[in-house]
């Protein structure tokens, strides 16, 4: 999916807050949860996401969309990543 077609599907889906956010190569961030639903659009690189139940890793054009308080941690490949992001 193309930034354009994401940002268009974000705003149909009520996700108002966007922006493009980038995270350093090899980060992790420990289980968290986050006070509102989540999308991404990977735009470069890699991040997985751990749930209690699965791994998923995106890589560019991937998407991922996490519902609010859901703990999960975060790693970040070996290029770092680049994502926009919508928050609802």
């Amino acid at each position: 999916m193309d930034e354009a077609a994401f940002r268009a599907q974000l705003k149909a889906g009520g996700y108002e807050d966007m922006g493009v956010k980038e995270m350093a190569a090899n980060h992790t961030e420990p289980t968290h949860t986050h006070e509102f639903d989540a999308s991404i659009l990977v735009l470069s690189g890699e991040i997985s996401a751990t749930l209690a139940d699965r791994v998923v890793t995106c890589r560019a054009g991937d998407t991922f969309s996490l519902d609010a308080n859901t703990p999960h941690a975060e790693q970040i490949g070996a290029e770092g990543v680049k994502f926009l992001v919508g928050r609802r």
